[in-house]
């Protein structure tokens, strides 16, 4: 009896505990939210934030119930927008497709280091405590932070300056977040032509340092027979909504500055290192 008891208890204990946990259950069970769970479905999954959102969790819940728009997803791109309409039972609206670009041309042949970096092989690490090793502290530090947060293979460095391949990259912006030099900007996939600077210093220092490096000396903004071109602090600064890519800036740029998405997608897919 004096085992027989104490077990009995404890038993009569967990089945009521058991029959406890088994009510609230019922009671307390939160309701199935079967369109939030069909439109995360739909999502990819990246997480990257680019729809504005924290991620696929928070923009599903705002389609869902507070009147999101479906063509946010920008790696999803046309086929998730159009699934996630379906979902809602609205009218798909065309996806603009995106892509990121690097404002930096100062690879290896263009900039030198200054100095011998042996830390932590990271852009963020080498910038935090040295603002970088080479000539032009506005450059890219060429240690692939951008490469380890790209989901889909589209970044590689050449020549010691990350470039993006166009035709891999989805345009999430991981890569722009992961840039301690906020060097990487998303833009339009329509727009072919951008500006491969961030350096606001004068242009003679900026020559002195980067051979390929933004001067601002307006012949960009003074050719540009469309005014997308504007040199506001020593950079150039191309507004993709009038750029109608004629390539005129490209031509005379005398630093070679301003870039074509082709020539960098011919370096990513040429020597890729």
């Amino acid at each position: 009896m004096t085992i027989v008891l104490p077990v009995a208890i404890v038993g009569g204990i967990g089945l009521i505990a058991s029959v406890i946990l088994v009510i609230a259950a019922k009671v307390m069970a939160m309701p199935a939210d079967e369109l939030f769970d069909k439109i995360r479905g739909e999502l990819p999954g990246a997480n990257c934030g680019a729809c504005g959102y924290a991620g696929c969790d928070d923009y599903a819940k705002a389609v869902a119930h507070s009147g999101a728009k479906t063509n946010l997803c920008v790696p999803g791109g046309a086929s998730v927008t159009a699934a996630v309409s379906a979902a809602m039972g609205v009218a798909a609206e065309s996806a603009e497709a995106k892509y990121a670009v690097v404002h930096c041309s100062g690879n290896c042949y263009a900039t030198d280091a200054i100095m011998d970096y042996e830390g932590k092989q990271s852009c963020a690490a080498c910038n935090f405590f040295y603002q970088g090793k080479g000539s032009c502290s506005h450059g890219c530090l060429g240690y692939g932070d951008c490469i380890a947060v790209c989901q889909y293979g589209a970044i590689s460095i050449v020549d010691g300056i990350a470039v993006i391949d166009k035709g891999l990259c989805v345009g999430c912006g991981m890569c722009a977040k992961a840039c301690p030099n906020h060097l990487i900007e998303v833009i339009p996939a329509s727009s072919t032509v951008y500006v491969g600077c961030s350096s606001h210093d004068k242009g003679a220092f900026t020559r002195k340092v980067c051979k390929n490096g933004c001067i601002g000396c307006k012949k960009c903004e003074k050719s540009c027979e469309v005014g997308a071109i504007t040199v506001t602090d020593n950079l150039a600064h191309i507004d993709p909504e009038k750029c109608i890519n004629c390539g005129t800036c490209v031509e005379n740029c005398p630093t070679h500055a301003i870039v074509t998405c082709a020539s960098r997608c011919e370096a990513a897919n040429g020597k890729a290192s």
